[in-house]
């Protein structure tokens, strides 16, 4: 294959899943040239983590209002984005513009406007975006898709789905940026955008209908002071009021997060250990999401942020029978150890009910690596030499714009009280699948 060149802007927490694996696994096909970030002192711990971690070579580093300069000077095929959620759109379009193919973390964008402004530049420039859903190449979700799509239950007619986040992975997201419904979306679009791109994917189908309730009901400083707490902080390093606080993260305890992130806050003034009972958040913690889609399938969906464990349940009820997932996760902080701990299985379970038959246990041999085996097959597929895909699990911007607009769209039923159609959100294209 040819060798391709990448730049990748926003060197933070995820940045490392892919330039680490581009640095160790790929360079006969993948060559990263440059880092671009607001804050220096943390794009030069990444190329650090280059040098000594994964044996490469440094690359040349360029300050966000240089991005475009980054472009002209290294001339990338495709640009890697790991920046913070409502900024992706912006460095999303002007990559297609200057002619560059696009990889994003998911979400693609946190609203309906900057997602049309993505959907947009994809038909003028021509040019390609890939969302990185991992959860699609994890082993026991393509199992699923293969049962569905081979009728081992008839025609699905309805799901129910219901995530865990504990008190250590959930409570992470009201400690960042990520608390900010403006940063991220809340937890219906930045962490939902796997599950509703899941159900997507699984049933073969869009959504249609969406009707939402949400609210703060477990972290938050009025919430804890309703439980009787009276000890509180702004963040956690540091102080004595922090000490004892089982939600509490001390960046100088770990050697990543405080070269991350406490030693680069002169910079930018991010803290990355803010309280998760503090004021400011404007995010659910709690969410229950009703969906309709286009071929008629009903998707009942719940999120808590505050369990205590990690994992999920899945019902996928059919025409011929029922199909029963129980998984259960490894936990984990973002950028806190290793990246293969991420969504790694401490246990799974899949069973098919057929309507007149023996129900039985579904066997799924699961890869190594993060998100239960799926990582590596999705870096092969980003980086490597694809293998040929029955279950097209590669994503485009149409699977990324469908998989936030049921967040997008439970976020605007949130505020109003009302169901949201989604075809009024935005205008799709031809282009794409």
């Amino acid at each position: 294959m040819e060798r391709k060149r990448y730049v990748l802007v926003g060197t933070g927490g995820r940045a490392e899943f892919f330039y680490g694996a581009m640095v160790r696994d790929f360079g006969a096909t993948a060559e990263l040239v440059a880092f671009c970030d607001l804050n220096e002192t943390r794009a030069r711990y990444a190329n650090r983590l280059i040098e000594e971690k994964y044996g490469g070579t440094a690359v040349d580093l360029y300050k966000a209002s240089d991005f475009e300069q980054m472009i002209n000077d290294k001339q990338p095929d495709t640009v890697i984005v790991t920046s913070v959620d409502r900024t992706h759109h912006h460095y999303i379009i002007r990559a297609l513009e200057l002619g560059c193919d696009v990889i994003t973390e998911k979400p693609m964008t946190v609203d309906e406007e900057k997602c049309q402004q993505i959907l947009d530049a994809v038909e003028r420039t021509g040019q390609k975006v890939r969302v990185t859903f991992n959860y699609r190449y994890a082993p026991h979700h393509t199992k699923a898709r293969e049962l569905i799509r081979d009728g081992a239950i008839g025609k699905v007619t309805s799901v129910h789905f219901e995530w865990l986040l504990n008190t250590e992975h959930g409570a992470d997201y009201f400690r960042r940026w990520h608390r900010d419904k403006r940063n991220s979306g809340g937890l219906l679009v930045h962490k939902s955008t796997h599950h509703f791109d899941l159900v997507n994917f699984w049933i073969d189908s869009q959504p249609d209908t969406v009707f939402a309730f949400g609210d703060l009901l477990f972290y938050g400083r009025e919430n804890a002071e309703q439980r009787g707490q009276t000890d509180f902080y702004n963040r956690a390093t540091g102080n004595a009021n922090a000490q004892h606080d089982p939600f509490a993260l001390h960046l100088d305890r770990n050697p990543n997060l405080k070269a991350m992130y406490f030693d680069a806050e002169h910079e930018d003034g991010y803290q990355r250990d803010q309280s998760v009972f503090g004021d400011g958040i404007s995010i659910e913690d709690t969410m229950s999401v009703v969906v309709r889609y286009k071929n008629k399938a009903m998707l009942t969906y719940s999120l808590n942020a505050y369990m205590p464990w990690e994992g999920y349940r899945i019902a996928f009820n059919g025409t011929a029978g029922r199909i029963e997932m129980e998984i259960v996760e490894k936990s984990y902080v973002n950028a806190g150890g290793e990246k293969a701990d991420e969504g790694a299985l401490e246990g799974k379970r899949i069973t098919v009910y057929p309507m007149f038959g023996k129900p039985y246990e579904v066997q799924v041999e699961e890869r190594e690596g993060g998100h239960g085996g799926g990582d590596p097959v999705l870096l092969n597929d980003l980086f490597g030499e694809p293998e040929e895909d029955p279950f097209h699990r590669a994503a485009d911007h149409t699977d990324g714009a469908r998989s936030i607009l049921t967040g997008i769209a439970a976020n605007q039923s949130i505020r109003t009280g009302l169901p949201v159609k989604v075809d009024q959100l935005v205008h799709f294209y031809n282009r794409g699948k």
